[in-house]
Protein backbone atom coordinates (compact mmCIF):
# COMPACT_ATOMS: atom_id res chain seq x y z
CA UNK A 1 0.00 0.00 0.00
CA UNK A 2 2.54 2.70 0.67
CA UNK A 3 4.36 1.33 -2.78
CA UNK A 4 0.89 2.63 -4.07
CA UNK A 5 0.89 6.03 -2.24
CA UNK A 6 4.31 6.84 -3.45
CA UNK A 7 3.43 6.11 -7.51
CA UNK A 8 0.37 8.47 -6.56
CA UNK A 9 2.40 11.31 -5.01
CA UNK A 10 4.96 10.73 -8.08
CA UNK A 11 1.90 11.22 -10.55
CA UNK A 12 1.25 14.49 -8.99
CA UNK A 13 4.64 15.64 -8.80
CA UNK A 14 5.36 15.02 -12.34
CA UNK A 15 2.26 16.65 -13.53
CA UNK A 16 2.75 19.66 -11.13
CA UNK A 17 6.47 19.34 -13.15
CA UNK A 18 5.15 19.58 -16.25
CA UNK A 19 2.82 22.07 -15.79
CA UNK A 20 5.36 24.70 -14.47
CA UNK A 21 7.17 23.78 -17.35
CA UNK A 22 4.41 24.53 -19.41
CA UNK A 23 4.08 28.11 -17.96
CA UNK A 24 7.46 29.16 -18.19
CA UNK A 25 9.30 27.23 -21.08
CA UNK A 26 8.20 29.59 -23.75
CA UNK A 27 9.54 32.29 -25.13
CA UNK A 28 9.01 34.47 -22.22
CA UNK A 29 8.19 33.89 -18.78
CA UNK A 30 5.51 35.64 -16.28
CA UNK A 31 8.62 37.37 -14.21
CA UNK A 32 10.06 38.93 -17.90
CA UNK A 33 6.93 39.83 -19.30
CA UNK A 34 6.72 41.79 -15.78
CA UNK A 35 10.18 43.52 -15.77
CA UNK A 36 9.71 43.90 -19.80
CA UNK A 37 6.73 46.05 -18.84
CA UNK A 38 8.50 48.11 -16.12
CA UNK A 39 11.29 48.87 -18.30
CA UNK A 40 9.18 49.67 -20.98
CA UNK A 41 6.96 52.16 -18.64
CA UNK A 42 10.18 53.70 -17.50
CA UNK A 43 11.26 54.28 -21.32
CA UNK A 44 8.25 56.03 -22.06
CA UNK A 45 8.19 57.87 -19.44
CA UNK A 46 11.74 59.30 -19.73
CA UNK A 47 11.28 60.09 -23.49
CA UNK A 48 7.52 61.59 -22.30
CA UNK A 49 10.11 63.86 -20.09
CA UNK A 50 12.14 64.91 -22.63
CA UNK A 51 9.02 65.85 -25.03
CA UNK A 52 7.93 68.04 -22.38
CA UNK A 53 11.21 69.88 -21.87
CA UNK A 54 11.57 70.15 -25.81
CA UNK A 55 7.84 71.66 -25.81
CA UNK A 56 8.43 74.01 -23.19
CA UNK A 57 11.60 75.18 -25.31
CA UNK A 58 9.69 75.16 -28.23
CA UNK A 59 7.14 77.97 -26.65
CA UNK A 60 10.21 80.00 -25.08
CA UNK A 61 11.23 79.99 -29.14
CA UNK A 62 8.02 81.25 -30.28
CA UNK A 63 7.87 83.74 -27.38
CA UNK A 64 10.80 85.40 -28.35
CA UNK A 65 10.11 85.44 -32.00
CA UNK A 66 6.74 87.43 -31.40
CA UNK A 67 9.34 90.13 -29.13
CA UNK A 68 11.71 89.93 -31.93
CA UNK A 69 8.84 90.45 -34.26
CA UNK A 70 7.50 93.41 -32.57
CA UNK A 71 10.75 95.33 -32.37
CA UNK A 72 11.38 94.75 -36.14
CA UNK A 73 8.02 95.97 -36.99
CA UNK A 74 8.78 99.03 -34.72
CA UNK A 75 12.34 99.43 -36.28
CA UNK A 76 10.66 99.48 -39.64
CA UNK A 77 8.49 102.20 -38.35
CA UNK A 78 11.51 104.34 -37.04
CA UNK A 79 13.30 104.05 -40.44
CA UNK A 80 10.38 104.79 -42.73
CA UNK A 81 10.03 108.29 -40.12
CA UNK A 82 14.17 108.93 -40.33
CA UNK A 83 13.56 108.35 -44.77
CA UNK A 84 10.76 111.17 -44.56
CA UNK A 85 13.10 113.40 -42.09
CA UNK A 86 16.51 113.13 -44.24
CA UNK A 87 14.11 114.21 -47.36
CA UNK A 88 12.81 117.21 -45.43
CA UNK A 89 16.19 117.91 -44.63
CA UNK A 90 17.70 117.72 -47.98
CA UNK A 91 14.47 119.63 -49.33
CA UNK A 92 15.30 122.33 -46.52
CA UNK A 93 19.05 122.11 -47.89
CA UNK A 94 18.43 122.52 -51.13
CA UNK A 95 16.08 125.53 -50.97
CA UNK A 96 18.75 127.35 -48.51
CA UNK A 97 21.28 126.85 -51.27
CA UNK A 98 19.19 128.32 -54.09
CA UNK A 99 17.95 131.33 -52.21
CA UNK A 100 21.67 132.25 -50.86
CA UNK A 101 22.90 131.69 -54.64
CA UNK A 102 19.77 134.21 -55.69
CA UNK A 103 21.00 136.58 -53.27
CA UNK A 104 24.63 136.43 -54.34
CA UNK A 105 23.23 136.80 -57.46
CA UNK A 106 20.99 139.44 -56.96
CA UNK A 107 24.30 141.53 -55.53
CA UNK A 108 27.09 140.95 -57.24
CA UNK A 109 25.58 140.38 -61.17
CA UNK A 110 24.69 144.17 -61.00
CA UNK A 111 28.49 144.75 -60.32
CA UNK A 112 29.13 147.12 -57.29
CA UNK A 113 26.79 150.07 -58.34
CA UNK A 114 23.82 148.37 -56.91
CA UNK A 115 25.77 147.81 -53.08
CA UNK A 116 27.24 151.64 -54.07
CA UNK A 117 23.76 152.35 -54.02
CA UNK A 118 22.99 150.87 -51.07
CA UNK A 119 25.51 152.58 -49.64
CA UNK A 120 25.14 155.96 -50.91
CA UNK A 121 21.29 155.64 -49.99
CA UNK A 122 22.41 156.33 -46.14
CA UNK A 123 21.16 159.34 -44.67
CA UNK A 124 24.23 159.80 -42.36
CA UNK A 125 27.25 158.23 -41.61
CA UNK A 126 25.36 155.86 -39.05
CA UNK A 127 22.66 154.62 -41.44
CA UNK A 128 25.56 154.29 -44.28
CA UNK A 129 27.69 151.84 -41.66
CA UNK A 130 24.22 150.21 -40.30
CA UNK A 131 23.38 149.39 -43.76
CA UNK A 132 27.05 147.82 -44.72
CA UNK A 133 26.65 145.78 -41.78
CA UNK A 134 23.19 144.76 -42.78
CA UNK A 135 25.16 143.36 -45.84
CA UNK A 136 27.56 141.51 -43.96
CA UNK A 137 25.49 139.43 -42.15
CA UNK A 138 22.60 138.43 -44.76
CA UNK A 139 26.00 136.62 -46.32
CA UNK A 140 27.01 135.30 -42.95
CA UNK A 141 23.31 134.21 -42.43
CA UNK A 142 22.89 132.50 -45.33
CA UNK A 143 26.67 130.80 -44.66
CA UNK A 144 25.88 129.61 -41.42
CA UNK A 145 22.04 128.33 -42.78
CA UNK A 146 23.25 126.31 -45.03
CA UNK A 147 26.16 124.29 -42.93
CA UNK A 148 23.05 123.84 -39.85
CA UNK A 149 20.99 122.68 -43.12
CA UNK A 150 23.64 120.14 -44.00
CA UNK A 151 24.82 119.07 -40.47
CA UNK A 152 21.08 117.80 -40.11
CA UNK A 153 21.14 115.90 -43.23
CA UNK A 154 24.33 114.71 -41.88
CA UNK A 155 22.44 113.38 -38.36
CA UNK A 156 19.50 112.24 -40.00
CA UNK A 157 21.80 110.00 -42.39
CA UNK A 158 23.56 108.39 -39.41
CA UNK A 159 20.54 107.89 -37.51
CA UNK A 160 18.60 105.71 -40.86
CA UNK A 161 22.46 103.71 -41.11
CA UNK A 162 21.89 102.99 -37.32
CA UNK A 163 18.59 101.85 -37.33
CA UNK A 164 19.16 100.04 -40.64
CA UNK A 165 21.51 98.20 -38.69
CA UNK A 166 19.56 97.18 -35.89
CA UNK A 167 17.03 95.98 -38.53
CA UNK A 168 19.61 93.96 -40.02
CA UNK A 169 20.42 92.27 -36.61
CA UNK A 170 17.02 91.47 -35.30
CA UNK A 171 16.35 89.98 -38.39
CA UNK A 172 19.19 87.42 -38.31
CA UNK A 173 17.77 86.70 -35.13
CA UNK A 174 14.68 86.16 -36.55
CA UNK A 175 15.83 83.67 -39.15
CA UNK A 176 18.00 82.22 -36.36
CA UNK A 177 14.88 81.58 -34.41
CA UNK A 178 12.60 79.94 -36.77
CA UNK A 179 15.33 77.50 -37.88
CA UNK A 180 15.11 76.62 -33.93
CA UNK A 181 11.46 76.41 -33.89
CA UNK A 182 11.85 73.86 -37.05
CA UNK A 183 14.57 71.84 -35.27
CA UNK A 184 12.21 71.77 -31.85
CA UNK A 185 9.33 70.78 -34.04
CA UNK A 186 10.63 68.24 -35.79
CA UNK A 187 12.16 66.81 -32.74
CA UNK A 188 9.01 66.96 -30.42
CA UNK A 189 7.93 65.11 -33.75
CA UNK A 190 10.17 62.60 -33.27
CA UNK A 191 9.55 61.99 -29.59
CA UNK A 192 5.61 61.62 -30.11
CA UNK A 193 6.53 58.65 -32.73
CA UNK A 194 8.93 57.57 -30.24
CA UNK A 195 5.96 57.82 -27.31
CA UNK A 196 3.77 55.86 -29.81
CA UNK A 197 5.96 53.00 -30.28
CA UNK A 198 6.50 52.53 -27.03
CA UNK A 199 2.95 52.66 -26.18
CA UNK A 200 2.36 49.91 -28.76
CA UNK A 201 5.03 47.65 -27.10
CA UNK A 202 3.76 48.40 -23.77
CA UNK A 203 -0.31 46.87 -25.10
CA UNK A 204 1.54 43.89 -26.94
CA UNK A 205 3.16 42.97 -23.64
CA UNK A 206 0.20 43.87 -21.40
CA UNK A 207 -1.45 40.86 -23.64
CA UNK A 208 1.21 38.46 -23.29
CA UNK A 209 1.43 39.24 -19.88
CA UNK A 210 -2.39 38.94 -19.13
CA UNK A 211 -2.18 35.55 -21.30
CA UNK A 212 0.68 34.19 -19.45
CA UNK A 213 -1.20 35.00 -15.80
CA UNK A 214 -4.23 33.28 -17.48
CA UNK A 215 -2.55 29.95 -18.21
CA UNK A 216 -0.56 30.05 -14.83
CA UNK A 217 -3.96 30.61 -12.97
CA UNK A 218 -5.49 27.51 -15.34
CA UNK A 219 -2.57 25.34 -14.31
CA UNK A 220 -2.66 25.85 -10.40
CA UNK A 221 -6.56 25.27 -10.61
CA UNK A 222 -5.87 21.89 -12.28
CA UNK A 223 -2.83 21.02 -10.10
CA UNK A 224 -5.23 21.24 -7.51
CA UNK A 225 -7.32 19.30 -7.96
CA UNK A 226 -5.22 16.82 -9.15
CA UNK A 227 -3.05 17.12 -5.88
CA UNK A 228 -7.04 17.13 -4.12
CA UNK A 229 -7.73 13.64 -6.27
CA UNK A 230 -4.62 12.45 -5.34
CA UNK A 231 -4.52 12.77 -1.15
CA UNK A 232 -8.49 11.70 -1.54
CA UNK A 233 -7.74 8.61 -3.70
CA UNK A 234 -4.54 8.13 -1.02
CA UNK A 235 -6.87 7.96 2.21
CA UNK A 236 -9.24 6.19 0.60
CA UNK A 237 -6.86 3.22 0.21
CA UNK A 238 -5.17 3.96 3.43
CA UNK A 239 -8.45 3.65 5.19
CA UNK A 240 -9.39 0.30 3.14
CA UNK A 241 -6.23 -0.90 4.36
CA UNK A 242 -6.39 -0.02 8.07
CA UNK A 243 -9.77 -1.79 8.13
CA UNK A 244 -8.53 -4.93 6.03
CA UNK A 245 -6.36 -5.30 9.04
CA UNK A 246 -8.80 -4.35 11.56
CA UNK A 247 -6.07 -1.90 13.59
CA UNK A 248 -7.42 0.41 16.45
CA UNK A 249 -4.47 2.71 15.73
CA UNK A 250 -6.16 4.11 12.53
CA UNK A 251 -7.47 7.95 13.30
CA UNK A 252 -10.55 9.42 11.30
CA UNK A 253 -9.25 12.45 9.04
CA UNK A 254 -10.78 14.44 11.88
CA UNK A 255 -7.98 13.47 14.01
CA UNK A 256 -5.68 16.26 12.55
CA UNK A 257 -3.06 13.28 12.40
CA UNK A 258 -1.31 11.24 9.60
CA UNK A 259 1.24 9.28 9.08
CA UNK A 260 2.84 8.38 5.40
CA UNK A 261 6.60 7.17 4.49
CA UNK A 262 8.79 4.60 5.32
CA UNK A 263 11.22 6.14 7.02
CA UNK A 264 11.72 7.77 10.47
CA UNK A 265 10.06 10.82 9.75
CA UNK A 266 6.27 11.06 8.23
CA UNK A 267 5.94 13.48 5.20
CA UNK A 268 5.15 16.77 6.81
CA UNK A 269 3.02 18.08 3.50
CA UNK A 270 1.51 14.65 2.08
CA UNK A 271 -1.14 17.38 0.21
CA UNK A 272 1.41 19.37 -1.74
CA UNK A 273 1.20 19.88 -5.32
CA UNK A 274 4.79 19.70 -6.02
CA UNK A 275 8.59 20.28 -4.57
CA UNK A 276 9.48 23.52 -5.71
CA UNK A 277 12.74 23.75 -3.93
CA UNK A 278 15.55 21.38 -2.87
CA UNK A 279 18.03 20.92 -0.01
CA UNK A 280 21.01 22.56 -0.63
CA UNK A 281 19.86 24.22 -3.65
CA UNK A 282 21.39 27.62 -4.47
CA UNK A 283 18.79 29.57 -5.86
CA UNK A 284 19.02 32.99 -8.25
CA UNK A 285 18.01 35.54 -5.58
CA UNK A 286 19.83 33.85 -2.95
CA UNK A 287 23.66 32.87 -3.00
CA UNK A 288 23.60 30.67 -0.11
CA UNK A 289 22.71 27.16 -0.14
CA UNK A 290 19.05 26.31 0.75
CA UNK A 291 18.98 25.05 4.08
CA UNK A 292 15.77 22.91 3.38
CA UNK A 293 13.28 21.39 0.80
CA UNK A 294 9.89 23.89 0.16
CA UNK A 295 7.01 22.33 -0.49
CA UNK A 296 4.54 24.40 -3.44
CA UNK A 297 0.85 23.47 -1.92
CA UNK A 298 -2.38 25.51 -1.72
CA UNK A 299 -2.51 28.50 1.45
CA UNK A 300 -5.11 26.00 4.00
CA UNK A 301 -3.59 22.97 3.34
CA UNK A 302 -2.42 20.97 6.46
CA UNK A 303 1.16 20.22 7.55
CA UNK A 304 1.93 17.64 9.98
CA UNK A 305 4.96 16.72 12.61
CA UNK A 306 6.97 14.72 10.87
CA UNK A 307 8.09 12.63 13.69
CA UNK A 308 7.21 12.86 18.08
CA UNK A 309 8.38 15.56 20.01
CA UNK A 310 7.85 18.51 22.05
CA UNK A 311 7.36 21.79 20.45
CA UNK A 312 9.91 24.87 21.45
CA UNK A 313 8.33 27.13 19.06
CA UNK A 314 4.71 28.03 17.79
CA UNK A 315 4.60 31.55 16.64
CA UNK A 316 5.58 34.71 14.50
CA UNK A 317 9.05 35.63 13.11
CA UNK A 318 9.40 38.08 10.48
CA UNK A 319 11.64 36.04 7.80
CA UNK A 320 9.98 32.76 8.60
CA UNK A 321 6.21 34.09 9.29
CA UNK A 322 3.87 31.70 11.49
CA UNK A 323 6.28 28.91 12.36
CA UNK A 324 7.06 25.84 14.56
CA UNK A 325 10.06 24.43 15.78
CA UNK A 326 9.70 20.44 17.26
CA UNK A 327 12.87 19.27 19.05
CA UNK A 328 12.78 15.38 18.84
CA UNK A 329 15.81 14.10 21.30
CA UNK A 330 19.50 13.67 20.85
CA UNK A 331 19.66 17.41 18.95
CA UNK A 332 17.40 16.30 16.26
CA UNK A 333 14.91 19.56 15.62
CA UNK A 334 12.22 20.25 12.42
CA UNK A 335 11.60 23.60 11.40
CA UNK A 336 8.17 24.41 9.83
CA UNK A 337 7.29 27.60 8.34
CA UNK A 338 5.79 30.40 6.30
CA UNK A 339 1.96 29.32 7.60
CA UNK A 340 -1.20 31.04 7.12
CA UNK A 341 -1.95 29.94 10.86
CA UNK A 342 -0.52 27.12 13.72
CA UNK A 343 -2.60 25.22 16.12
CA UNK A 344 0.06 23.79 18.59
CA UNK A 345 1.61 25.90 20.99
CA UNK A 346 5.20 26.20 22.89
CA UNK A 347 5.76 23.02 25.46
CA UNK A 348 3.10 20.77 23.83
CA UNK A 349 3.82 17.43 23.13
CA UNK A 350 2.82 16.06 19.40
CA UNK A 351 2.82 13.13 17.73
CA UNK A 352 4.07 11.96 14.70
CA UNK A 353 1.68 12.73 12.34
CA UNK A 354 -0.11 14.81 14.58
CA UNK A 355 -1.40 18.65 12.03
CA UNK A 356 0.30 21.26 13.54
CA UNK A 357 -0.87 23.97 10.90
CA UNK A 358 -2.11 25.24 7.51
CA UNK A 359 0.26 26.38 4.83
CA UNK A 360 0.75 29.60 4.11
CA UNK A 361 2.76 32.50 2.71
CA UNK A 362 3.92 34.45 5.65
CA UNK A 363 7.39 36.33 6.46
CA UNK A 364 9.74 36.30 3.62
CA UNK A 365 7.66 33.93 0.88
CA UNK A 366 6.89 34.71 -2.52
CA UNK A 367 3.99 32.04 -2.91
CA UNK A 368 2.08 29.20 -0.80
CA UNK A 369 4.73 26.63 0.65
CA UNK A 370 5.64 25.02 3.41
CA UNK A 371 9.85 25.31 4.15
CA UNK A 372 10.44 21.94 5.72
CA UNK A 373 13.94 22.36 7.58
CA UNK A 374 16.15 19.54 9.60
CA UNK A 375 18.76 20.22 11.67
CA UNK A 376 21.32 17.54 13.47
CA UNK A 377 23.08 19.98 16.67
CA UNK A 378 22.51 23.24 14.91
CA UNK A 379 23.65 22.00 11.55
CA UNK A 380 21.02 21.83 8.39
CA UNK A 381 20.95 18.36 7.33
CA UNK A 382 19.44 16.74 4.03
CA UNK A 383 15.79 16.14 5.14
CA UNK A 384 15.20 13.01 2.94
CA UNK A 385 17.73 11.55 5.19
CA UNK A 386 14.96 10.62 7.14
CA UNK A 387 12.05 10.07 5.01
Amino acid sequence: MKRRMRKVTALVLSVGMMLSMTITSGAVTIDEAQKKADELQSQKSAAQAEKDTLAAKLNSIIDQMNKTQEELSAKETEISTAEEELVQAKVDEDDQYNSMKKRIKFMYEGGNTQFLEILMSSSNIGDLLNKAEYVSKLSSYDRDMLVAFQETVKAVEEKEAKLKDEYEKLNTLQTSLVSQQTEAQNLISSKEAQIAEIQNQITDNANILADLKAKAEAAKRLQEEQAAAAAAAAAKKNNSGSSSNGSSSSRPASSGNVVSGSGYFTHPCPGMTYQSSYFGEVRSFDSRPHKGNDYAAPTGTPTYAAAAGTVITAGWSNSAGNWVVISHGNGLVTKYMHHSSICVSAGQRVAKGQQIGYVGSTGYSTGAHLHFQVELNGTPVNPNNYM
